[in-house]
């Protein structure tokens, strides 16, 4: 009698294009996408939530401050951990915490449990992002395919920030606010079984056998958490208050104690050393200035057409689609840049095309919104150009043990940028206009203070965003596919 065995398919190491590689590549865009809509999905959703719970303006603040704080303190730490462990099965564990946790939002009934839960997906949404971008590069051999799969999960996740209020006006509109997080749940099942289904396992060869630096894990947490706090706390509280100002010396001693101890262990989290090649420097510096202009935009123009404008949520977040659709479309001239000037070249033009974009949208928010739509598929065009070029740079430039800890770098500059670019304008608001701005119909003369307000301020970030970005790209080479490693 003979007996046949069936074995469970085992998926290719690498494949020979993406329509090949689709399954994996859905699964690896679903959990970005997830990741990144979650960080402005319940945001359009904060006055209900603040009328069903009975949160005041702190507590609602935290509800997606909690998210953002542990998501950004704890990147380096999960892909230094996924270097370890094993990229894949930190990425499946993270998927099922993550839609476990969004089903827990039925039991919630106050806002410190939401707050709570909310902090608890942010650590979830840690161990999954920078295995996602790391996982693109191991699915292909082939350089203009990996910078293919890049721009994929680019235009998915920046989809999933831009998205995510017009999703979230469009659910409130029909079902309750929770069905923001449940839904959650399903979406990480289906990239679960994408993930198990398309992406191999990992070999022990291409992990690290180090041991875990605990200390630098810990220091890395505190210095990353009380920076992105001290931008939270210094829109909420002010620059001067005891709490901002006890938030910075802490994340400076954290910052000065992880350095001191990254640079005596003998397997640290991560190798300052890699910080002496230029593209490691310039990629991260210049994703610090792509997310100050991307979050800086996102966040000043959700308040320009909601109350200058007077829009509905869901109108202001289909404003927002000149920002996708130039992601798609700008992938030929971006692509083109790079390989005719290359990285360093091209880097340099997308970084004058966001300055330059600031700069018009510092005239253009009084013109109406043909003129900020040019001004947003300009810098569309440099975003497109600068974090798809750095992204890939960064990771080439990494050992190949450690690709998750480059991609969890890259995310961590992106996050820094993020609560930077959102402080800045928040601050220079607050400063230049009010600091509580009133609901309803504004009036003439608040309308004319607000557009004064935002000319100042896109005007500094146009300078700011200029600087940074160029600064970065300059130390990048003129590579036109693979970093010198």
């Amino acid at each position: 009698m003979t007996t046949t065995t069936t074995h469970t398919p085992v998926p290719p190491r690498t494949y020979p294009s993406l329509r090949a590689a689709w399954i994996p590549m859905a699964a690896l865009c679903l959990a970005f996408f997830v990741e990144m809509v979650d960080n402005t999905l319940l945001s359009i959703a904060l006055p209900t939530i603040g009328r069903d719970l009975g949160g005041g303006t702190t507590a609602l603040q935290w509800v997606t401050g909690a998210y953002s704080l542990t998501f950004g303190g704890l990147l380096l730490t999960a892909g230094s951990m996924a270097d370890r462990l094993g990229r894949r099965r930190v990425l499946l564990i993270g998927l099922a915490v993550f839609g476990s946790l969004s089903l827990a939002v039925v039991l919630v009934t106050t806002t410190g449990e939401l707050i709570v839960l909310r902090a608890a997906l942010g650590i979830a949404a840690a161990a999954m992002a920078p295995i996602t971008n790391s996982l693109v590069f191991r699915l292909f051999d082939d350089q203009a395919l990996r910078m293919r799969a890049m721009t994929v999960m680019i235009v998915v996740g920046m989809s999933g920030f831009v998205l995510g209020p017009l999703l979230g006006g469009t659910v409130l509109a029909h079902v309750g606010w929770q069905w923001l997080l449940i839904v959650n749940a399903p979406i990480a099942l289906i990239a679960c079984i994408g993930v198990r289904r398309g992406v191999p396992a990992d070999r022990p060869e291409d992990l690290t056998r180090d041991a875990l630096d605990l200390p630098g894990a810990v220091l890395s947490i505190a210095a990353i958490g009380l920076a992105c706090y001290t931008l939270t706390s210094g829109v909420e509280h002010g620059w001067a208050s005891a709490i901002t100002l006890a938030s910075i010396a802490g994340a400076v001693a954290a910052t000065i104690a992880f350095v001191r101890h990254e640079r005596r262990t003998a397997a640290p989290m991560l190798d300052l050393s890699l910080f002496s090649r230029g593209t490691v420097r310039g990629a991260a510096i210049a994703q610090i200035g792509t997310s100050v202009a991307m979050a800086s935009v996102m966040f000043g123009l959700i308040l320009h057409f909601q109350y200058a404008f007077g829009w509905s949520p869901m109108r202001a977040g289909l404003a927002n689609l000149p920002i996708i659709v130039t992601m798609l479309v700008a992938t030929p001239l971006s692509a083109w840049l790079a390989q005719r000037f290359g990285h360093r070249i091209a880097c340099l033009v997308g970084a004058a095309c966001m300055a330059g974009a600031l700069a018009g949208l510092s005239w253009g928010v009084e013109h109406g919104y043909a003129a900020i739509a040019g001004c947003m598929v300009l810098m569309t065009i440099g975003l497109r150009t600068v974090m798809t070029i750095c992204a890939v740079a960064l990771v080439d430039a990494m050992p190949a043990n450690r690709t998750s800890l480059g991609t969890a770098l890259n995310d961590t500059a992106q996050e820094v940028g993020s609560s930077l670019g959102t402080a800045l304008v928040g601050t220079l608001i607050a400063v230049l206009v009010t600091t509580q701005l009133p609901a309803g119909t504004w009036s003439d003369e608040l309308i004319a203070s607000f557009f004064h307000g935002e000319r100042i301020a896109y005007g500094l970030l146009a300078i700011i965003v200029g600087l940074i970005s160029a600064g970065g790209a300059l130390a990048l080479t003129n590579s036109r596919t693979t970093e010198e490693h």
